[in-house]
């Protein structure tokens, strides 16, 4: 069974890390530097091992820290960087991110 919640995060994540480097790197539109790259890779490890999964709330509503602090600090900048940005560029994922924002804290799941 596909978890949709995860894939939205996925799909969120690397619009967020593209608009950021292409905007703040001066990469191509479809190319990552090679940080960039990393931080993508590292973010979509941090969700595959999210114990939330389909109750998985935003990163600034999780009560985990599952992000190194260096790689914190990046994913910080980007969202910075890119989160205004998203509503023009990419609406849908960025309306859809401040809805599950609202949901109410999840619990871990057992496994």
């Amino acid at each position: 069974m596909k978890n949709k919640p995860l894939e939205r995060e996925y799909k969120t994540i690397e619009a967020m890390i593209s608009l950021s480097c292409h905007g703040q790197h001066s990469t191509k539109k479809c190319e990552l530097c090679s940080t960039c790259e990393e931080l993508l890779a590292y973010a979509k490890a941090r969700l595959n091992k999210c114990p939330y999964q389909k109750e998985k709330p935003t990163c600034a509503r999780c009560p985990i820290h599952c992000y190194k602090p260096a790689m914190r600090e990046q994913i910080r900048d980007v969202m910075c960087y890119a989160g205004p940005r998203m509503l023009r560029h990419h609406p849908l994922l960025a309306i859809r991110h401040l809805l599950d924002g609202w949901k109410t804290k999840a619990r871990p799941r057992q496994g």
